[in-house]
């Protein structure tokens, strides 16, 4: 062999080495994209078992090996191999923001399957009064356990030296009491002790013919909800997993959350939002929400119907103590109100940017439950940096959006940007909306600017929530008090008086009559709670105010100085006692009536009675 051929044969095996190493990389660079398929992997440790079964590299392969990885470095960097790094990275879309131009299809809503027929769950077509339907949210057994609880608070009070007349509160004389509450909401004066005020400008009729100012002031004072045994052992596990910060009102809590959602099925809209029970009492749970027009108090979170306003289901928001799950405080609390057993499937929920995430969406929507709200950008999950988004500059009613999946994120400019998402609605059907917007002569003009279906569906059912608030703030029992638990007391008052007069606004639907206003309703509520009749109720009469002797005796010896009393008048304008036998037969209040002094006339005519039974 020449060297002619020598060199031949050594370039065509050298050719040949060549073109092997070019497939191996091929096979390797292929192998790159195939990270998600799990079988890869197992096969990749199968190779790699096999490669340590052959014989050590030699120390020139060594060499080489190095050599190559430190070129490697040198150029561009090398490539990771491992399968898993690649999976673990997002796989995020930038499809672009679309405009109104681009067509969008609805997704497929689930079919709505209440629980029970929507609408009242007692019978509608028998005669149910206001009071009959107040007692479905504070039943007998309700107010009996309260009574019960009150009066074992009142001889604890006692025994702890509380100086107060006390006598066992009954049924009848608590729900008197109750409807006192009411008729303040109807009635306002400046001061509780104004109600009982005799003869004066603010003087009121009804609460002396119901019950006492101290009587009233006495229940106030003492009434319970809990057993006062209980409560001690309760505060005795403060810290613990096993204290209850609600025990306090626990009974009449679980009583009207059980009647509310008992005798209503709500139609398919709802709402959940937050509500301020406002207060400065001593507590941990009190909350500050600088947006809210009630700052300080105790927060709510309440589901209602959007049509009516209905209370169904609400919790109290204890403060941070609370476990949570990893997903939050907002999505565990529309998972709560949310309840599938109660409720059905099938329902429309609707919320502010407090609740509204992508992930609660998109669970609420396996669920068969839909789900539109408005939505803070930052939120996780929601899209950002996308290609033609909104900007400050786009005239109103632009609106872009962006699907993913069965959720559509929807931009709406007015006066500023709205941002809604929605698992119901397609992003835009072609509504408008009347806008005050400038003209190009720079003059004011009202014209129709588009608006997207989710917005038109968020304003129309959101704003109902209001209709709930509204009816309570007409008419509050709310008023200010040391303890949390007696202002709890009253705003279930409201609760279960909003619901009873929505109840009978349904029912007298159904019987296609006219129902109560609801201050008619109210006012027919107070008296048969109090157990008056309205057509006989009227203010003290001036022919009532009549002199009346003190005290009746038959021995003449004593008529002259039997039962005198001391004259208020005398008393307070000339500063003197003056014993006297006569009284104010509508007063109850001791006045001279002789022949140089006349203290009745004079004390009924400058109106300066200011007695307090």
């Amino acid at each position: 062999m020449n060297v002619e051929q020598a060199a031949k044969i050594f370039f065509e095996l050298e050719e040949d080495e060549r073109d092997s190493g070019s497939e191996s990389e091929a096979e390797s660079e292929d192998s790159d994209y195939e990270v998600d398929d799990p079988p890869f992997v197992l096969e990749g440790k199968e190779r790699r078992s096999d490669e340590e079964e052959e014989e050590p590299p030699t120390c020139a392969e060594r060499a080489t090996r190095r050599s190559a990885q430190r070129q490697g470095r040198r150029g561009t960097p090398t490539r990771s191999r491992s399968p898993l790094t690649r999976a673990a990275e997002p796989c995020l879309s930038s499809e672009p923001w679309m405009t109104e131009k681009v067509a969008d299809t609805a997704p497929a809503v689930s079919s709505f399957q209440p629980r029970r027929t929507p609408g009242v769950q007692v019978e509608t077509l028998s005669r149910h009064s206001p009071k009959d339907l107040f007692l479905l949210f504070f039943a007998t057994d309700t107010v009996r356990t309260i009574c019960s609880n009150t009066n074992k608070n009142a001889a604890k009070s006692k025994d702890l030296g509380k100086k107060h007349k006390w006598t066992e509160v009954e049924v009848e004389e608590l729900y008197k009491f109750f409807g006192l509450l009411i008729y303040m909401s109807l009635v306002s004066v400046p001061s509780v002790q104004d109600y009982w005020r005799q003869n004066h400008m603010l003087s009121v009729f009804l609460p002396p013919k119901v019950m006492s100012r101290d009587r009233f002031r006495s229940i106030f004072w003492n009434i319970q909800f809990s057993d006062p045994e209980e409560d001690v052992q309760n505060e005795r596990k403060k810290g613990t997993p096993g204290h209850d910060k609600l025990f306090a009102v626990r009974p009449l809590y679980d009583d009207i959350l059980r009647a509310c959602q008992t005798y209503y099925q709500p139609r398919r809209e709802l709402a959940v939002d937050e509500r301020m029970v406002e207060t400065k009492a001593k507590t941990g749970m009190a909350q500050c929400m600088e947006g809210k027009p009630t700052k300080w108090g105790i927060k709510m979170f309440i589901l209602v119907e959007s049509s009516s306003g209905y209370t169904i289901r609400f919790s109290i928001y204890t403060g941070k103590g609370v476990t949570l799950s990893e997903h939050g405080l907002s999505y565990d609390v529309v998972m709560n109100l949310i309840q599938p057993s109660c409720l059905g499937t099938g329902y429309h929920i609707y919320m502010d940017s407090f609740f509204t995430s992508p992930k609660l969406f998109m669970d609420l929507a396996s669920m068969k439950f839909g789900a539109c709200g408005t939505y803070i950008e930052s939120r996780k999950g929601c899209p950002t940096g996308r290609p033609n988004a909104l900007t400050k500059n786009c005239e109103s009613g632009s609106v872009r959006w962006i699907r993913e999946g069965p959720l559509v994120f929807v931009k709406w400019m007015d006066t500023q940007e709205v941002a809604v998402c929605s698992t119901i609605h397609p992003a835009f059907s072609g509504e408008t909306v009347l806008r005050r917007v400038k003209d190009g002569d720079g003059r004011w003009t009202v014209r129709d600017i588009l608006c997207p279906t989710p917005v038109m569906a968020f304003n129309k059912n959101i704003g109902e929530v209001g209709l709930s608030d509204e009816f309570a703030q007409y008419y509050s029992t709310h008023r200010k008090t040391a303890c949390w638990y007696r202002t709890m007391l009253l705003h279930f008052l409201d609760i279960a008086t909003t619901n009873a007069f929505i109840l009978h606004r349904e029912m007298s639907s159904a019987k296609e009559v006219q129902p109560m206003a609801h201050k008619d309703f109210m006012m027919e509520l107070v008296c048969q709670l109090c157990g008056v009749d309205k057509a006989n109720v009227s203010q003290s009469r001036s022919a009532d105010h009549m002199p009346v002797p003190i005290v009746t005796v038959t021995d003449t010896r004593k008529k002259a100085s039997k039962g005198r009393l001391k004259c208020q008048r005398c008393l307070q304008v000339y500063d003197r006692r003056r014993d006297t036998p006569w009284k104010c037969q509508a007063c109850n209040v001791a006045l001279c009536l002789v022949v140089d002094r006349n203290c009745f006339l004079d004390w009924h005519t400058n109106n300066v009675c200011d007695f307090l039974l």
